[in-house]
């Protein structure tokens, strides 16, 4: 799946242009230097990054993004929306400049891609029925209980259950959110484990059909850093997104653009929050 959209630029292209050290410094820098739009990339995983109805690129990631561009100088974009699983390989096939779906940084997907600085700390929860009849609180629950678990194809929750365990037999991979909710509607899991955003959002979309159990019941070590994905060849350009970025993370513009998606002050990465230390998890 792929949608367009292409915003007017409000600014003069010189602008953008003044955080690039010079030609060649990088292929997205020279992108941008070119006059061309800064292509976003994401899947619909709602809060974190979804397209309204026009093809603009919503979510909490996708509005603190635009925030940190438009202090490098750059209102000239695209959005086009993938499935989840696709987003890695479609960034280095150059379907688009960066990822912000709302991706945790992970030793497996530093090896592949760049990270921006974190954006926040979040963790994972499951998505039960209303009055949780398997009292499914972690991964051991699943075994025990025999439950059949729900998760997305490429995310970070299908390592994370292997790790404790969880038996390929007991568990259902499939493309992203919207076919995570279809699986537990249908009866066809018992449980699905997703960001705890995400599964927030399928609560309010379902009438009390289902709750979410507590994020602290899951390993400390479930809980992850998120950054804005990018190429290993754009380190020009990631050099001038994280000092664009440490001007305004936690400030007014960036608090008012994520509000409306549920991001809040508990969310913002601590002051040692470190990339590299995130990809060695």
């Amino acid at each position: 799946m792929l949608k367009t959209f292409r915003t007017t630029a409000l600014a003069a292209i010189g602008g953008a242009m003044l955080f690039v050290t010079g030609a060649g410094a990088d292929p997205l820098s020279d992108r941008i230097n070119a006059g061309d739009p800064i292509r976003l990339g994401f899947a619909t995983a709602i809060p974190w990054a979804y397209p309204g109805d026009g093809g603009e690129p919503l979510g909490f990631v996708n509005a603190l993004t635009l925030v940190v561009l438009e202090e490098m100088g750059i209102t000239n974009y695209e959005a086009s929306v993938n499935e989840w699983a696709g987003l890695i390989p479609g960034l280095q096939a150059n379907r688009y400049d960066i990822i912000t779906g709302g991706m945790y940084i992970l030793k497996s997907r530093c090896a592949n891609i760049n990270f921006s600085d974190p954006i926040g700390l979040f963790g994972d929860a499951f998505l039960v029925p209303a009055g949780n009849p398997k009292n499914i609180h972690t991964y051991q629950d699943i075994i025990t209980t025999g439950a059949k678990l729900v998760t997305g194809a490429g995310f970070n929750t299908v390592e994370a259950a292997k790790k404790e365990g969880v038996p390929d037999s007991q568990m259902m991979l499939v493309a992203g959110e919207v076919e995570i909710l279809a699986a537990m509607k249908a009866g066809r899991a018992d449980a699905a484990v997703q960001t705890f955003f995400g599964a927030m959002e399928h609560v309010d979309k379902t009438d009390g059909q289902f709750e979410v159990t507590d994020p602290k019941d899951l390993p400390v070590w479930t809980q992850n850093w998120v950054g804005i994905g990018m190429r290993k060849a754009d380190t020009e350009f990631l050099a001038a997104f994280n000092t664009a970025m440490a001007k305004v993370i936690g400030g007014e513009a960036w608090m008012a653009a994520t509000a409306p998606y549920g991001y809040t002050k508990y969310q913002l990465p601590a002051a040692d929050a470190s990339t590299e230390f995130a990809c060695t998890r």
